[in-house]
């Protein structure tokens, strides 16, 4: 997997509001920031500046307006960042990350049940290959 440019938190704000509705002019991106983020529009241009220079957005003028677009795909990016997660935190091995998730008493009933139906149609399919 070709290696995406790591963006900051700030960045990955602006970057989930382009995955869920794009293109965005800047003014609707600074609209949106700005309902969950206390920054100015400065803040927004800054970070929007960034992420074009690391090439995870690019944009369209129109007229005297901007238009940003995502280059890359959420699930690749949260792909990469899982593997990155994973490695740094846990060598590279699910099962201790998958035994320090169930040790959280905060973890519903519910979701211990989708994370046990997720692990066994994972189990299912790769039996079936």
């Amino acid at each position: 997997m070709h290696k995406l440019p790591q963006i900051s938190e700030a960045e990955y704000e602006i970057m989930k509001i382009l995955w869920a509705q794009h293109p965005l002019s800047t003014n609707e991106v600074c609209e949106r920031a700005q309902k969950t983020h206390d920054w100015n529009q400065k803040t927004i241009h800054t970070l929007l500046s960034r992420l074009y220079n690391k090439g995870v957005i690019s944009y369209e003028k129109k007229g005297r307006m901007y238009h940003y677009f995502p280059v890359i795909a959420q699930e690749m990016y949260l792909k990469q960042e899982n593997l990155h997660f994973l490695e740094r935190f846990y060598n590279g091995k699910a099962a201790p990350m998958l035994s320090a998730l169930l040790s959280n008493e905060n973890i519903s009933d519910a979701d211990l049940l989708e994370m046990y139906d997720l692990l066994e149609a994972k189990i299912k399919k790769d039996g079936d290959a």
